[in-house]
């Protein structure tokens, strides 16, 4: 029999500062940029040893939510211990929930990720968010959400599927990442040599991010994109095809290839290399390896800067050295694009037992 509950009934919103992380207990750090839109599960983070400003713990089993920015539809359980950003929001499934609901906490720590992860939640969230430009999520607004759940026996085989779905689509993910680390290996053993060098300035532009002005959308003509990859669509560009995103904040170290055009908001910049010198895709997964890091401006948030950008260096290998490694990595292309095909189907079946 179905029955309404809401969010409170569960669990509760946990704030727990820490005021230097260098002396506590963790050392994996949740920022926003670490969340996956639309994921159910927390699997990225960074170490805490560049963390200066006050945060908040957060232990195995605790869903975090980010307040800012609903769009993006931000919400997972993470299964260990951290620290995160005071921009989320740590929820706690009760120890006593079964008393309070008659639904175990083994069993609502298995359903509860997948609701806060529907179309209705959202919707919700949407509509009650605090702001206009950069909508917020309250701890009140959450703990009002009300949704229904089947009987327990029927929760327990939803969930069965729903994260068996989510398991065996992990395990494309881990193919899909070893077919990568084989192009990188590639990439590696073919240009572990001496070529000519020359600073980026001479063999590539960096164009800024900006603010995007109109409306995020589900769909549209071009990706909106930031530190971390594609945040919405719209109707206006500002970077064209086959160049590479790198993140100005946040996300510096995880560079982005681009095959259509696209807009980047200001936490990113738009890479694009000389055509006569460098082949795009030699160039990015050049700056896969390149770590990044070693030019961060010190601060609770990673940073870079454009002179500091413009002052590598980078090898310039013979085009058609370029061209060969662009052929292998082609075709290592189309086993991932099959790889994707897969996920997105899982994904799909995932959403669609969610969202009835």
């Amino acid at each position: 029999m179905n029955r309404n509950y809401k969010l409170k009934d569960f669990a509760q919103d946990v704030s727990i500062a820490v005021k230097d992380a260098q002396s506590s207990p963790y050392d994996r750090f949740v920022g926003l940029e670490h969340y996956d839109s639309g994921e159910p599960v927390i699997t990225r983070y960074t170490d805490t040893s560049l963390l200066s400003s006050s945060v908040k713990e957060f232990h195995a089993n605790d869903i975090l939510i980010a307040r800012r920015n609903v769009y993006l539809r931000r919400a997972g359980i993470a299964f260990f211990d951290g620290l995160t950003s005071g921009d989320s929001i740590v929820l706690r499934i009760y120890d006593d929930c079964e008393q309070r609901t008659g639904i175990p906490k083994e069993d609502a720590i298995k359903i509860i990720p997948f609701i806060l992860n529907s179309n209705l939640f959202w919707a919700y969230a949407n509509k009650h968010a605090d702001g206009m430009n950069s909508k917020r999520i309250s701890k009140e607004m959450l703990y009002d959400y009300e949704f229904t759940l089947p009987s327990l026996a029927e929760q327990r085989v939803l969930a069965d599927k729903l994260w068996a779905a989510y398991h065996l689509k992990e395990s494309y993910r881990k193919l899909l990442a070893s077919t990568q680390e084989m192009v990188k290996s590639q990439f590696i053993e073919m240009f572990n040599g001496e070529f000519p060098m020359e600073r980026w300035e001479e063999c590539l532009t960096i164009t800024n991010g900006k603010k995007y002005d109109g409306e995020y959308q589900e769909t549209g003509t071009y990706p909106i994109c930031g530190s971390g990859g594609i945040m919405g669509y719209g109707e206006q560009k500002l970077c064209p095809k086959d160049t590479v995103i790198l993140g100005r904040k946040g996300n510096i170290n995880s560079p982005i290839y681009m095959e259509s055009d696209y807009w980047i908001v200001d936490t990113a910049f738009c890479l694009d290399v000389d055509k006569q010198k460098l082949q795009p895709k030699f160039f990015y997964y050049w700056c896969i390896l390149f770590d990044f890091t070693r030019f961060n401006k010190q601060g609770v948030l990673p940073s870079l800067t454009k002179n500091d950008l413009l002052k590598i260096e980078i090898p310039i290998p013979p085009m058609d050295l370029q061209t060969k490694f662009v052929n292998i990595q082609e075709q290592a292309d189309k086993s991932e694009f099959e790889l994707r095909k897969s996920i997105e189907s899982i994904d799909a079946v995932i959403k669609s037992l969610i969202n009835s």
